[in-house]
């Protein structure tokens, strides 16, 4: 497939030509280039659309195709240029009308999530709002990975000093266990 973009000399009639190429593509394709624009990865891109990272590429290749260009940054571009910025999406609960029958009061609209400004406050009406605060998070990690925090980011102070508590506890241990070997071996010798 010849690039016919860059057979065209005429600047509105290369615009003209590329926003037709763009209006060809699919939803989904946009998406895709839209995140490509913001130097995101086949996987990152997969997690932030919900869809497998194979999806993305045959999107991406199927839109290379339709564009008539070779790189996925160059379609990137051009979707940049005739499309709307990408916003991700966020879920907002929708508006709903208070209900003049409830017994409380602004009824179902106190549900709805507050400003981050006042995130885990009282709302207006003194309504406590749906976010909570942060669970408090101790000052020393675990020296291994878990769920809340799964990279390795102790500080070398933290790292010597759990070399230090499980060098002191494997000791403590040991001499336990010695002491029931000898207390046991007393105990078989009467």
């Amino acid at each position: 497939m010849g690039n016919a973009v860059a057979e065209t000399h005429d600047p509105a009639e290369m615009d003209a030509l590329i926003a037709s190429r763009v209006a060809r593509l699919s939803a989904g394709q946009l998406d895709c280039l839209q995140l490509v624009n913001q130097h995101l990865s086949s996987k990152e891109i997969a997690a932030e659309l919900k869809i497998s990272p194979h999806t993305v590429d045959q999107r991406v290749r199927g839109a290379l195709q339709i564009l008539g260009v070779e790189r996925r940054t160059q379609a990137a571009r051009l979707v940049a240029r005739h499309c709307e910025p990408y916003q991700r999406l966020i879920h907002q609960p929708p508006y709903v009308e208070p209900d003049d029958t409830t017994v409380q009061p602004m009824g179902t609209v106190s549900n709805q999530i507050r400003h981050a400004d006042r995130a885990g406050g009282a709302g207006g009406a003194g309504f406590i709002t749906e976010q909570r605060p942060a669970p408090f998070r101790p000052s020393l990690q675990m020296p291994f990975a878990t769920r809340s925090n799964p990279r390795n980011e102790m500080s070398v102070g933290q790292r010597l000093l759990w070399i230090v508590l499980i060098s002191t506890g494997t000791a403590f241990s040991a001499g336990m266990y010695l002491a029931g070997l000898e207390s046991l071996a007393r105990l078989l010798n009467r």
